[in-house]
């Protein structure tokens, strides 16, 4: 339950219903994160659109990798609910045993700490075979959540119990 109110999916009209609906298809269900967003649906379809962009778009980082970076950052900000949101996507895609520790750990400094961020650790990523793109979609990734775990952490969302249902993997139109 948020601290705001809501607009619960039986309940949604107009631009709002068609987003509700677009995100049930896409997702398997419209999760808290995107209901606790219902009296602002313009805000809501931007920050849809920036996901999508940040996480499902081509990228040199794979899926995982970037679900991997979703996990290291909810966990360093300590959201209990992007972890486990984004730790079932990240299992559905098989995890990401390949993805370097000193990535995760850039990236959960960077979101405790953005202000600490410095050249050297742009080289350390490069080092860690990352090219300018990856490097970008990395910081994307981290920035994106920062704000995602804000939002959550600062509307008391808790984690739904058939949370699992709305994390998949991929977002079918």
């Amino acid at each position: 339950m948020a601290f705001i109110r809501t607009v619960a999916v039986a309940e949604a009209q107009g631009d709002l219903g068609r987003l509700y609906e677009q995100i049930g298809k896409a997702r398997g269900g419209v999760a808290d994160i995107h209901q606790v967003q219902s009296l602002n649906p313009p805000a809501l379809a931007a920050h849809l659109e920036l996901y999508k962009a940040i996480m499902f778009r081509p990228s040199p980082l794979s899926r995982a990798w970037r679900e991997a970076i979703a996990v290291a950052v909810s966990r360093a900000n300590q959201c209990a609910y992007c972890e486990a949101h984004h730790g079932a996507a990240l299992a559905a895609l098989g995890g990401a045993s390949d993805v370097p520790k000193g990535l995760l750990a850039w990236a959960a400094r960077v979101a405790r700490q953005p202000e600490r961020s410095n050249e050297e650790d742009i080289e350390t990523l490069r080092a860690l075979g990352l090219d300018d793109r990856a490097i970008l979609d990395a910081i994307l990734t981290v920035a994106y959540f920062s704000f995602a775990n804000r939002l959550v952490m600062a509307t008391g969302l808790e984690l739904e119990p058939d949370f699992a249902r709305t994390c998949r993997p991929t977002m079918e139109k």
